[in-house]
């Protein structure tokens, strides 16, 4: 049996803003990855078929490998439908914020959602969540927001409204937060709900193919650009890191989900415990930095000091605002640091 890490006052709260909504909204964070489209897709499905009037929104474009997922099309980007997504949340009366744990993580979407009316639900995993909504439920430790949306629905006794589209959302979205199931994931809890999903029919293997087997051709060519041209190994600092321009970026067309997972290759290496990746963003002036780890070292420690950022213990990121060759400076000193 499951156990309910989530506490009994949390699971009535989030019950009666489910019974009571009507016209409800889901938001995620910028540059959506597979957790934050897995976790809002899957509370999309249940709630839909509760016979809610759901939205889905995120602030900015969501990568290709993630849009096989049923209804992902129905997902809408906030910088290109501002006047929509305002109205939808002007007659919302619910609007659940997922996989993020403060406004700034939606950019300009995080004012409108502040602003909002309607009652605030946060279903979250990462440290030190804002107060700005009217439930919270933060739980550090779970291994993605997906694996929470699917023990509130389980912690509510709403299984049978969980469809097998719903189940394969969630389980892509706890299986890309995880590196397939080889870091944080290691609570028994875990595989339970695996089981639960399966149970609805999902094929696993084909969700796993559907996300890691997807991408352009000029993501391969870009990936042994990096790793033979690029990545630099820091052997007495146990620490490596690369660096991407734009320029270097449209040599190889580019496109958002084309350098997901490539900052965790590094920690391949015999004795890596670190690894930063510089990219220069595609749509604003500048740099977004990811740090991966292993083991006890907290990249979100090194994402904090350094890049205006933080996260998890081994999974972090940031930004800086500054020209490569800077951005490059700084990292070297991070990988300097001694927490």
């Amino acid at each position: 049996m499951i156990t309910n890490k989530i506490s009994v006052g949390e699971l009535e709260a989030v019950k009666k803003l489910f019974d009571d909504c009507h016209n409800v909204v889901i938001v995620t964070h910028t540059s959506a990855d597979g957790d934050a489209i897995g976790s809002a897709l899957g509370l999309y499905e249940y709630l839909k078929k509760r016979g809610k009037s759901v939205k889905v929104v995120v602030p900015n474009y969501f990568p290709d490998f993630l849009r096989w997922m049923t209804d992902a099309d129905k997902i809408i980007s906030y910088n290109i439908h501002r006047k929509m997504v305002q109205t939808y949340v002007d007659y919302a009366d619910l609007i659940c914020v997922l996989d993020l744990n403060e406004p700034k993580r939606m950019e300009d979407l995080g004012d409108v959602v502040v602003k909002a009316r309607a009652k605030k639900v946060m279903i979250d995993h990462h440290l030190n969540p804002d107060c700005f909504c009217d439930v919270t439920v933060s739980y550090p430790s779970a291994s993605s927001a997906s694996e929470l949306v699917f023990r509130i629905i389980y912690g509510i006794g709403g299984l049978a409204h969980l469809t097998k589209a719903g189940a394969e959302d969630i389980y892509a979205g706890m299986c890309t937060d995880t590196g397939k199931f080889s870091f944080n994931s290691n609570d028994p809890d875990i595989f339970l709900i695996i089981a639960e999903l399966l149970k609805k029919g999902i094929d696993k293997d084909k969700i796993v193919r559907n996300i890691y087997n997807n991408f352009t051709e000029g993501r391969f060519k870009l990936l042994g650009y990096v790793l033979y041209e690029k990545l630099k190994v820091v052997a007495d600092k146990h620490a490596a890191y690369f660096s991407l321009t734009k320029d270097e970026l449209s040599r190889f067309n580019y496109i958002k989900g084309d350098m997901e997972g490539v900052v965790n290759m590094p920690l391949e290496i015999k004795g890596v415990r670190m690894s930063i990746s510089l990219r220069e963003d595609t749509e604003k002036p500048r740099i977004l930095v990811s740090v991966r780890s292993v083991d006890d070292f907290p990249a979100n420690k090194v994402a904090e000091v350094f890049f205006n950022g933080g996260g998890h213990l081994n999974a972090a990121g940031g930004m800086l605002y500054c020209s490569m060759a800077e951005a490059i400076e700084i990292t070297e000193k991070a990988i300097n640091y001694q927490p």
